[in-house]
């Protein structure tokens, strides 16, 4: 068990747990090393990118619009808005009023970004599938504290 360094008083959780979630971190951090150096290679900023995935791969009701840019991106509507102008700028996307609410734009891809969104997709799908087992080695870590990564890697 690990004891809290403050109080002294062991916290329930074992070192191995805090091991398998270091591991998994880790991964995570690998895959959007990987997802930013692919974008930026295509001449995307990792930003524009992800914007680009919220937008392909919205399954709302409505169009998706500068909201969804900010909720899937996780910052400001403000942020998302400029973010957009810049995107619209660059020939990524297109705008245009919402017919059902005139204070909504409606935001949908350009050819061009469709074509690099669906070169950048293949190659993050590629790299998923080269981390798979390491990813789920980490989670099986997670799902049984105390048992040791056989491959001996955190």
């Amino acid at each position: 068990m690990v004891m809290d360094s403050g109080s002294g008083r062991d916290t329930g959780l074992q070192p191995s747990q805090y091991a398998a979630i270091a591991a998994f971190r880790l991964e995570l951090r690998r895959f959007l090393a990987f997802s930013e150096a692919a974008a930026t290679a295509a001449g995307l900023p990792p930003q524009q990118h992800q914007a680009l995935l919220a937008i392909a791969g919205h399954t709302g009701p409505e169009p998706p619009g500068v909201g969804t840019i900010a909720e899937q991106l996780l910052i400001a509507p403000n942020s998302a808005a400029e973010l957009v102008l810049r995107m619209v700028g660059a020939s990524l996307l297109t705008k245009t009023p919402s017919r059902h609410d005139r204070r909504r734009v409606e935001l949908a891809l350009t050819e061009r970004a469709a074509v690099l969104l669906h070169q950048l997709t293949a190659a993050h799908l590629n790299e998923l599938a080269n981390l798979e087992p390491a990813l789920r080695r980490a989670l099986e870590r997670l799902e049984r504290p105390g048992t040791a990564d056989p491959a001996g890697s955190a």
